[in-house]
């Protein structure tokens, strides 16, 4: 899928309109250009197709669907009378939505103030804030505000004691890091849009692990990369794919490799220290820098203490060629938004004079504070943080069968979040049904390209223990309604749902 200023591709188009299924039985009553218009409106009503993507010409559309160029042409004049497709003569037909109507719902973006009693946010994949430490924190923090408030507050690379304290942090897990090695970034995709601008150019393959962070995917997008996912393995823990690996690096010679080794987002995954080894020994071979995402790195909630956990993929490193991204949004709070960069110097200095153009620096008190909470409170803040993420993932545990027992998914080691097959019900109309039972569903597809994990949902686990019964009991009616094709609301007597 492209972003808003490319060309769909036809063979692009067609894998999302495979996976774009119109409720049954209506569909198969429908003539053959009214499903294809009633498809093409369903992606842009979801977000899948972006609003402004450029469709193919009619005749290379029809080839690929295999359909006459009479029924490509009507779906397209249908969907400009709808609203939804205009087209300008030399110019090509290009995605709208009609005037007045509200642009696709995002389930990954957060629940408004104003509808947070109404709506379960089973799409945002965010802890509170960790108390009293952020509390305490903060006041430390700002005691040390007056020694900095003299100067100009302008950090392009951050903050030093932040700076020192990641240094110590990733030395302590395994990978000796000086602070000249950390570049602090306004949030993990600060840090990522930086890399990304640095290292791919419009047109640049990148190899991503399928599924994968949806952010993620949309940025590299946005950038103009060609996206080559690589499925995961399940063996029957997700684990990575060497052999599909191997062929991707060997055929494809991406410019970069997006992987997340640590409680991957979204199946918890945690990548074994030979699979890392293998992996970038075949990146080094392809001459494919390696973009490593750490933002969940320490959210081992099901990893016995006792376990060594992997070496960050930068330990294995002999070649200068990964570069790491980290984040204190998802162990601290999301609320701090710290991120960083950690790779070598050169790069960090890059990186930090290219960022002057958009944004001069992370704001000093958070970064303070994040300094304040990764030193001697961290194991405790830690343990805090796991201890709600572990007793979440059991009530899941508990209440899915009970209530979704056509619904599986594996147990993973740690992360923010569940990975759940759906038993062949669609994630895109059960988060359809969801925005009009009050109910946030983050749909699979979200997280692949192409409408690739139709019928995955991603459940984060970041509902309260006590609460998370009633959460899944309104997520199985939502799925009763969702298989029923119904369109209306939760009930009268729905209470809402205290979080």
């Amino acid at each position: 899928m492209a972003d808003w200023h490319t060309t769909v591709t036809p063979p692009a188009l067609a894998r999302l309109l495979a996976a774009a299924r119109l409720p049954e039985p209506a569909a198969a009553r429908r003539p053959a250009y009214r499903t294809l218009a009633g498809q093409i409106r369903l992606l842009v009503t979801e977000g899948r197709l972006p609003v402004g993507a450029r469709l193919p010409a009619e005749r290379e559309l029809a080839g690929a669907l295999e359909l006459s160029r009479t029924t490509v042409a009507t779906a397209y004049e249908t969907l400009r009378a709808d609203g939804y497709l205009l087209s300008r003569r030399g110019a090509g037909s290009w995605t709208t939505l009609p005037e007045g109507a509200p642009p696709p719902s995002d389930a990954l973006h957060p629940v408004p103030p104003d509808e947070q009693g109404s709506t379960l946010d089973l799409g945002v994949a965010a802890l509170p804030a960790p108390q009293p430490f952020l509390g305490e924190a903060t006041v430390r923090a700002v005691e040390q505000l007056p020694c900095y408030a003299a100067g100009h507050g302008h950090y392009p690379t951050g903050v030093p004691v932040l700076r020192e304290a990641l240094a110590r942090r990733y030395t302590q897990r395994g990978l000796p890091t000086t602070p000249d090695q950390i570049l602090v970034t306004t949030g993990a995709m600060g840090g990522l849009h930086l890399v990304q601008r640095a290292l791919i150019g419009r047109g640049d393959r990148v190899a991503v692990e399928a599924p994968s962070y949806a952010h993620t995917l949309q940025a590299l997008r946005i950038t103009g990369a060609r996206l080559v996912p690589v499925p995961y393995g399940y063996r029957p823990q997700p684990e990575w794919d060497l052999t599909e690996w191997r062929g991707v690096l060997r055929g494809a010679a991406p410019k970069v490799a997006y992987v997340i080794p640590d409680f991957h987002n979204p199946t918890g995954a945690l990548i074994g220290e030979e699979q890392r080894r293998e992996l970038l020994a075949a990146a080094r071979a392809a001459g494919s820098v390696v973009l490593v995402d750490e933002t969940t790195a320490e959210l081992g909630w099901g990893v016995p203490e006792s376990a060594p956990l992997p070496r960050p993929m930068a330990a294995l490193d002999r070649s200068a060629q990964v570069v790491t991204v980290g984040s204190a949004s998802k162990l601290l709070w999301g609320g701090l938004r710290i991120g960083w960069v950690r790779a070598a110097p050169a790069l960090v200095r890059r990186l930090a004079t290219d960022r002057v153009y958009s944004d001069v620096g992370t704001p000093v008190l958070e970064q303070l504070i994040a300094a304040e909470l990764l030193g001697e409170p961290l194991p405790a803040v830690r343990a805090h943080q796991l201890d709600r993420l572990r007793a979440t993932a059991h009530a899941f545990a508990a209440a899915l069968p009970e209530h979704l027992p056509g619904w599986s998914f594996t147990p993973p080691p740690g992360g923010l979040s569940l990975w759940v097959s759906t038993g062949g019900l669609s994630g895109a109309a059960l988060a359809r049904a969801g925005e009009r039972a009050g109910v946030r569903i983050a749909s699979g597809n979200r997280f692949g390209s192409d409408g690739a994990f139709e019928h995955h949902i991603r459940i984060p686990l970041t509902v309260p223990a006590p609460a998370v019964p009633a959460a899944v009991q309104r997520l199985a009616e939502t799925a009763a309604r969702a298989t029923a094709g119904g369109r209306y609301g939760p009930p009268a007597d729905t209470p809402p749902l205290a979080i």
